[in-house]
Formats: structure tokens, sequence, C-alpha cells
């Protein structure tokens, strides 16, 4: 088929996780490679996609909203085809394509690679297409538009989930847990770093268990994988976000401490600390295994941070649980902390579990904990106060009249920042020794050595 209209703009709304970037981003190479331009105005686009995260039920408010927002325009007529891609197609098409006449396409998350071709048939047949299957699909390797900074990029070495915590649906969305290739990563992170990537942030639901479903034994290869991404010459730091703290080894804790390339930085999602609530989530660590952990990795010689998630509001969740996590926070100082409230899923078994605890409580109870990680926060940082650290330069904050980075104790868009003078240029993703002089919040302020 003569492709007419390969030169159509379309603009892309990617929502969610980093998972789920990496993900469109190699939807952007397949537009890119068929022919078809890219704004980042909607208001001038031909095509609206938008890539859906479907994980809990504010970020499927937030996709649905946005949904609404670019429908707009193919009201006022700028717009001709509006495509939902991502997580909620593939988990609630049922409910999408009957509530959302005005989308045009869905595709599910195993269709990315078929955008063109869909798009293309949608045009010559003017007809709605609904393309979601359960069925995995591989991406060549070269296919990917990065859309971070230059200097780092994500690099998704697994898909699925084999964990199936009561409180989740993405085993229900992504399916189980399968590895990509040693080699095809290998592959991609060459040509990642030969376009300008100094840092490559590790990404998977589950980055630890790399491997598993390769070896006879079940035995991870995350080590070996990244000996073998520490090869890459022009390569500076090696990050892991959404390790399993019962899979966090030695092993790995030794390869932190020698090898220079990989950052001194533990994702670890821990949900909570209360024996029975960590059983009834199923997870696999209880309170003291937590506790060897932290006391483990805070006893290694040189310093690792260490970020974490606690999910406030579980079904059943005690005065007495919460304030266990309160003492905790306090007891055992974690470097990055997020929280969020419980959410009801269709489809978990935490859904029908008794003792589901009231909104009003959850957020309650969420204040509060923020209230106390920020004090947490202040004070672990006021240690590096006098001290010299190495800073990714990564731009400048107008409103404050500083440059702006992060060490490799700080996570690119979700961690704190590193604010810095300087009397000589800087240039981007360069790495520059800063001397901390002040803590204000939860960021660090400086001044680039001479």
């Amino acid at each position: 088929m003569e492709k007419k209209n390969i030169k159509k703009l379309v603009g892309v709304v990617s929502l969610g996780c980093d998972k789920n970037r990496v993900d469109t981003e190699h939807m952007l190479s397949f537009l890119r490679d068929g022919g078809y331009g890219f704004t980042s105005d909607p208001s001038r686009a031909d095509i609206i996609i938008v890539n859906t995260c479907g994980f809990i039920a504010n970020a499927r408010k937030e996709s649905m909203d946005t949904i609404f927002e670019m429908a707009e325009y193919k009201k006022l007529g700028s717009c001709e085809k509006l495509v939902v891609t991502g997580c909620m197609p593939q988990r609630w098409l049922k409910e999408m394509r009957k509530d959302l006449p005005e989308v045009d396409i869905f595709l599910g998350i195993n269709q990315y690679q078929d955008i063109v071709e869909i798009l293309d048939r949608s045009y010559e047949t003017n007809r709605r297409i609904i393309e979601v299957t359960r069925t995995p699909k591989d991406t060549k390797v070269e296919d990917r538009m990065i859309t971070t900074p230059k200097h780092y990029a994500y690099l998704k070495i697994a898909d699925g989930c084999n964990n199936f915590c009561t409180f989740c649906t993405i085993p229900h969305i992504r399916g189980r847990y399968r590895s990509k290739a040693m080699s095809d990563i290998i592959e991609e992170a060459e040509s990642l770093v030969n376009a300008g990537a100094t840092e490559l942030i590790l990404v998977a639901q589950d980055v630890t268990r790399y491997g598993s479903d390769f070896t006879k034994d079940g035995k991870p290869m995350l080590v070996d994988l990244i000996r073998n991404l520490s090869e890459i010459k022009r390569l500076k730091w090696i990050r892991l976000l959404y390790c399993y703290p019962e899979q966090i080894t030695d092993e790995l804790l030794d390869e932190m401490m020698n090898n220079p390339k990989l950052c001194n930085y533990l994702d670890m999602p821990l949900q909570h600390v209360a024996d029975g609530i960590l059983r009834r989530m199923n997870r696999r660590i209880d309170n003291q295994g937590i506790i060897d952990l932290i006391t483990k990795i805070r006893s290694l010689p040189q310093k690792v941070a260490i970020r974490t998630t606690f999910m406030i509001g579980f079904p059943g969740e005690t005065e007495d649980d919460f304030e266990e996590l309160c003492e905790f926070i306090k007891k055992y100082p974690l470097d990055h902390v997020g929280f969020f409230a419980y959410s009801r899923e269709e489809g978990t078994p935490s859904a029908q579990f008794p003792n589901q605890v009231p909104e009003k409580i959850k957020q309650k109870r969420l204040i509060k904990l923020v209230k106390l990680q920020k004090k947490v926060a202040k004070k672990m940082n006021k240690a590096y106060v006098g001290k010299m650290v190495e800073v990714v330069y990564e731009g400048i904050d107008y409103s404050k009249a500083l440059f702006f980075g992060r060490t490799q104790f700080q996570s690119p868009e979700i961690d704190t920042l590193v604010y810095f003078k300087s009397k000589e240029r800087t240039d981007l993703g360069l790495r520059y020794k800063i001397k901390i002089k002040a803590v204000k919040g939860y960021d660090l302020f400086g001044e680039k050595e001479l």
C-alpha cells in the first residue's frame, strides 16, 4: 500500500513508570521509521497517542483525564486519530471501548511495533481498530527513540512479574516474568552509550530476579549482566531500580563495593514492616529480615543510598502496625522514601480482604509519615555538609540562579537534587566535584571546585 499519510504529525503522551517510557520510546522509533513526524503541541497533531498507566486508581484517573483532554482536540477538528495504548486497554478494554467512543484505536502492551501498520489501516478503512493480545512480541535492539536527556537512558531488562503481591495488578497486565536475552541487552546498551548515554538505569518489575528464568536452578544472573555492561568503555554509571529486598544478595552488595561503575544505590520497595501486613501482602521477607538487610547495607565500607516505598492503609492495618512503621523510619533512617495510600484494585486478593481502612484514616497517616520522613531526610543530608561529591550537571534553575545535578546517590526525576554555584562553564551531562555547603529541605547546596 502506498503511504500517502507518512508525513502526518504525531503527538505522544506517555504516563506512568520508566518501563512504560521505554515502551513509548520503542513506539516512537517505529513511527519515525514509518515516516511520521512529531510535535509536542497537541493542537498541531494529526494523531494523538496516549500511552496509559493502570497500576492503581490514581494512575487510571490520570490516564482517563488525559484521554478526555486529548479528545477535545478531535472536537476542534485538529486531531484526526486518537490512539490509546498500554496497560489500561490491556486490562480494562471492555469498559474503555464502551465509555470512550472518541478513541479510534486501542492497542495493548504487545502491539507497539505494529503501530505504523495499524495507523495506515485506520486511515485506509476509516474504522475503529482494537488490537489487544496476551502474546508478547520481541522488539529489535535498534528500535528506540530516546526521550530522556542525552546523558542517561533507561534500559529495560525484563517484563512481567512472578511475585503476585496481593495488592498488585501487574502480573495480570504484564504476565509472568520474562528476562530479555543478555546479548540483546548488551547490544542495546552499547547503542545507547554510542548515542551519548553515560548512565544506564536498569528497570524491570523486579530487577533482582533477572535471568532466573534462564538458569536450571533459578539463580538470578543480575551480577553477570552488570559485569558485562561494565565492559562498555564510555559507560560511567549503572543504576538499579526495583530490587526486591529478599533478592539482594551478598554477591550483589560485593559487586557494588568493588565495581566503580555500579552506583551505590538500591531502590527496594519494602511496602511495610509489620509482620502481619507483610504476610497478607504476600511479601517474602519479614520484619527481622528487613532490619537485618538494612543493618548489613549500613555496615558496608562505602555508603549506599536506599530508596523505598511504603504503602499506607493496607486492609487490616491497625494503629499499632502504623506506629511500628513510624518507629522503624526513625530507628532505621532511609535516604529516599515515597509513600502512597493503598488502592483497592478489582481482581486482586486484597480487594476482598476484611477490615478495609477508611480513606480519611489513610490520608491522616500519610500526612504524618511525610512530615516524619522530611525530618529524617534533613538530618541525613546534614552528613554531606563539608564533603566533596561528584555531581552530574543537568540544568539551571533560573528562579534560584543556580546550576543543579545529581550524585550517584540520586536517581533522576524521583529523588532530590544538588544545587551549586560555578564561576566556570558547565557542560550538560559532565561530572564535577561539588563541595556541599548547606541543606535546604530535601536538597543539597554547594559550590563547584575550581
